[in-house]
């Protein structure tokens, strides 16, 4: 029976062919100083140059090294997804394919791991090298938001470099945006024993980012669909529902209200029709009768989904 290794390691990437080499080099050679058994996993998203024909090269030198080519650029989430399903290892570390996070960190993570019996631990990159504007900021703030909405205690949701526990990457789904938001999707799987190590931040050696502005907007959106899946994924009838009754009980009442003023109150005066209370309850009511049905197709939709593969991969070694 073929032995799991103990580490693996995924590094998702796009054009990254400049790093390639580089990048092995130093992960091999921190992997064979702590005589880890281990394998790496490059999933190519796409790339336009070189960088799958690199890794098929590399992959006929080294038998622990094995690459997922996209058929076309899928983003980042899908090509984790895809390392994560691949991935034999007892422990799964990532990083990204840029050389900004170093691999002579993740002993020290898998020590961590090991010894404090934590499911997941993620990378901060207190020191950065980017723009203080465009990137600093912005990611202060995004990662101050997802601690207050998740109540994860960590300080970089969105660091490249973590390490996770076997059954954790098996049992939580990566999709749309959401690798920025890993963390939240482990402990949503119960998987709450979750921390964090400061790591070495290297300014970017090749090329240019991948990521555009957008992320930014992008995350909070994304942020808000974890925390409404967070509070009521299970069972979405307990929001609309309770909305929708709200606004039922309201419409009712204006119904009500609108009825018992043109018979007692005041029988000489506009039609119901033409009164305004008349087409705020009929709006209430709609809107009422609406959120119980999106509440009703919630319920059934939970009970029958089925999770498919939202990539096409092209080729695999």
């Amino acid at each position: 029976m073929e032995k799991n290794p103990e580490i693996s390691i995924v590094i998702p990437l796009f054009n990254e062919n400049e790093s390639l080499k580089e990048l092995i080099e130093i992960t091999q050679n921190v992997m064979d100083i702590h005589k880890y058994d281990y394998e790496i996993i490059f999933i190519d998203d796409g790339s336009t140059d070189k960088s799958w024909i690199s890794i098929k090269e590399i992959s006929k030198k080294y038998k622990n090294i094995f690459g997922v080519s996209f058929s076309k650029n899928y983003g980042k989430s899908q090509a984790l997804h895809a390392g994560f399903e691949k991935a034999k290892g007892n422990f799964i570390f990532t990083l990204d394919g840029d050389l900004q996070d170093s691999p002579h960190e993740i002993p020290l993570m898998h020590k961590i791991l090991l010894h404090e019996n934590l499911d997941l631990i993620s990378g901060w990159k207190k020191k950065r090298f980017d723009s203080f504007f465009f990137k600093n900021m912005p990611s202060k703030l995004f990662n101050w938001a997802a601690r207050k909405v998740s109540g994860i205690k960590i300080h970089d949701f969105n660091c490249g470099i973590k390490g996770y526990r076997k059954n954790v990457v098996k049992n939580i789904y990566v999709y749309g945006e959401m690798h920025r938001y890993i963390p939240v999707l482990a402990a949503q799987q119960g998987f709450t024993k979750i921390s964090e190590k400061v790591v070495k931040h290297q300014a970017r050696k090749y090329g240019k980012t991948k990521f555009g502005n957008d992320r930014f907007y992008k995350g909070f959106l994304d942020l808000i669909t974890l925390w409404f899946i967070q509070k009521f994924g299970k069972r979405p009838m307990y929001f609309f529902g309770v909305w929708g009754t709200i606004m039922l009980i309201l419409g009712f009442g204006f119904t009500v209200y609108t009825g018992f003023d043109k018979l007692y109150l005041d029988t000489s005066g506009r039609l119901i029709t033409e009164r305004p209370q008349f087409f705020i309850a009929l709006t209430l009511m709609l809107l009422g009768s609406q959120f119980f049905i999106a509440g009703f197709l919630g319920e059934i939709i939970l009970k029958t989904q089925k999770r498919t593969k939202n990539y096409s991969i092209a080729e695999t070694i």
